[in-house]
């Protein structure tokens, strides 16, 4: 079998028990170079073959795959967060499903919640708002118009910027065609690992805030009023009847 894995946003204590077993099983671990942290590949079992993709072509990739699962071993294909959020991994199944090959996808944690644990802030605040956008700038891969920043803005729902750091300039200015000057926001580096940084300002200083700090890639940018607002549920409000209490 070959699995696709989710490295997680950085701590290797956040890899799942799945994970971590693969890792310690696999003969073949083709990871990403550039964002894996040394410290998630210490997980692997130490006579396992260690590939970085990062300067591979795709065909270069399946080819490898191909190659270890002829030999009836066991391949992790490493990808940091979760596999199904920027992780490009459709181009792969596609290909081992041209050539008959089976796979599986392990899930992992997200940066975006590893993010949102660094603030200790949720992004669904009771009272507040119920919506996550998670989404990146267009930059040299496309998105559609539709789903342009400066329109995603004007759900004033709370959101998750990937991928988009580096374009500081550009995002303030889409998010403030429909976010007022003062909304919240906050800058997470590098979330879960040693190096964390976590930035925090407003909107209108977005921009300054990143170039100050020297921050160029790495770091997802949060921004809504869930950064402050405080709400309390009615799941555990005493007065609250639902299936298994009945309210006083």
């Amino acid at each position: 079998m070959i699995y696709f894995v989710g490295a997680g946003p950085g701590d290797p204590e956040l890899l799942t028990v799945k994970a971590w077993r693969l890792l310690q099983q696999a003969d073949l671990v083709i990871y990403a170079g550039s964002l894996v942290p040394f410290q998630v590949m210490d997980c692997c079992r130490a006579d396992a073959q260690k590939v970085n993709s990062a300067p591979l072509a795709l065909e270069e990739i399946v080819k490898l795959m191909v190659e270890y699962h002829q030999r009836q071993q066991l391949v992790v294909r490493l990808h940091t967060g979760d596999p199904s959020l920027y992780g490009a991994i459709g181009e792969q199944m596609r290909a081992l499903d041209e050539v008959g090959l089976p796979y599986e996808i392990v899930p992992g944690v997200s940066s975006f919640l590893a993010a949102a644990a660094a603030v200790r802030k949720e992004y669904t605040v009771p009272g507040g708002s119920q919506t996550v956008i998670i989404t990146r700038l267009a930059g040299r891969t496309p998105v559609p118009p539709e789903q342009a920043l400066s329109a995603l803005a004007q759900h004033r729902g709370s959101m998750a910027i990937f991928l988009s750091v580096g374009l500081a300039e550009q995002v303030q200015q889409e998010l403030l065609q429909a976010y007022p000057p003062a909304t919240p926001v906050a800058v997470v580096e590098r979330a879960s690992q040693p190096a964390e940084r976590v930035l925090r300002g407003t909107l209108g200083g977005l921009a300054k805030l990143i170039q100050a700090a020297g921050i160029t890639k790495t770091a997802l940018i949060l921004v809504g009023d869930f950064l402050t607002g405080e709400g309390t549920s009615l799941l555990y409000d005493r007065k609250f009847t639902h299936e298994y209490r009945a309210g006083s």
